[in-house]
């Protein structure tokens, strides 16, 4: 696959396709979600977050990473 976009060609796919339903939930109690200040101050590279009710949740999730090398090289 790779050898097939060399030479600057970019190809970005991405499908989330998740269905909720016929889902039924009486007297839930769920949690906070919080995020503090501090959360990713010793984060490196590409951070996410997921954060859930807890409740008839669907959780997709996807990340597209488009890298572009140039230069002469060392």
């Amino acid at each position: 696959m790779l050898q097939e976009l060399r030479g600057g060609e970019a190809k970005s796919e991405l499908r989330n396709n998740g269905i909720v339903s016929d889902n039924h939930a009486e007297n839930v109690v769920t949690g906070t979600n919080s995020l503090t200040g501090g959360a990713f101050s010793n984060a490196n590279g590409i951070s996410t977050v997921i954060q859930n009710s807890g409740a008839n949740v669907l959780i997709q999730n996807a990340m597209i990473v488009n890298v572009q090398f140039s230069g002469s090289g060392p």
